[in-house]
């Protein structure tokens, strides 16, 4: 089970573990985002991979993690050990 909110050190570790063999999901929301921005998958997979992970925020009762990589900032929120949700993302 997992025990949020995570130290943004664990967060990154499980974001880069879900990227490598669990179930990345993107939100509708995220989707439209990303085509606004101009954002590509492969940008999106540098953030999960490496991103910089900020403290996790409590919003809506579930916790969300900001992950930032150069100018993309994308918004994630664990379902389980082994799934994630692209909430939200943009470009600065």
């Amino acid at each position: 089970m997992l025990r949020e909110p995570l130290p943004p050190n664990d967060a990154r570790r499980l974001c880069r573990e879900v990227f490598d063999g669990g179930s990345v999901t993107i939100s509708k929301h995220a989707r439209e985002e990303l085509a606004r921005d101009r954002i590509e998958a492969q940008d999106v997979a540098a953030v999960l991979r490496g991103g910089i992970v900020e403290p996790a925020e409590l919003e809506r009762g579930t916790w969300r993690y900001r992950l930032r990589a150069g100018n993309v900032y994308v918004v994630v929120a664990f379902r389980s050990e082994s799934e994630l949700i692209v909430v939200t993302a943009w470009r600065k």
